[in-house]
């Protein structure tokens, strides 16, 4: 449908809680999983949250083959993610370097817990119910932060570990 400007960190709208989607299977809700899909695939994420697009709602598309910005991850399913519910499995978290297609340029280094379980809906309403590990839970932790107003630089221990990334990973650099 349309590539859809990404708002940047900055922009109020991404420090606000999002409202739950209300109704399922809608020609409006539809139309905003389309551009949300073209819009991260066009700049290459590996996820986006409607929050990003300017629409505050609970809604997170993810996922991917093979990824340029993440080139070791392990592939992780699309998945149209509504009105998610994340349930640690355990206290184990990991150190791992996360951009941004809000916070263009830069990387950070943010602990993420290793594995959950997510639930929501799909876009039909129907039920989805994961347990993930690795790259997958990092990758649902950061979308869904989106919906609760945060942004991954929040996250970060370090600051000494926050740059940018031609400086830092100059080999993702294009």
């Amino acid at each position: 449908m349309a590539i859809r400007t990404v708002i940047k960190m900055g922009d109020p709208l991404l420090l606000e809680k999002a409202s739950p989607v209300q109704a399922f299977g809608t020609p409006e809700l539809q139309s905003l999983l389309v551009d949300m899909y073209d819009t991260m695939q066009a700049i290459g994420g590996v996820g986006i949250a409607a929050p990003q697009i300017g629409v505050s709602l609970q809604v997170v598309i993810f996922g991917f083959d093979v990824s340029d910005r993440y080139p070791e991850a392990e592939a992780v399913p699309v998945t149209v993610l509504i009105n998610p519910v994340l349930t640690t499995l355990g206290d184990e978290m990991v150190d791992g370097w996360e951009g941004c297609l809000s916070v263009p340029g830069l990387r950070g280094e943010v602990p993420r817990y290793t594995r959950l379980r997510y639930q929501g809906f799909d876009a039909e309403g129907q039920l989805i119910d994961r347990s993930v590990s690795g790259f997958h839970a990092r990758v649902v932790q950061h979308e869904c932060d989106h919906l609760n107003g945060i942004l991954y630089p929040q996250r970060i221990r370090d600051l000494r570990r926050f740059g940018y990334t031609d400086t830092m990973f100059p080999e993702l650099a294009k």
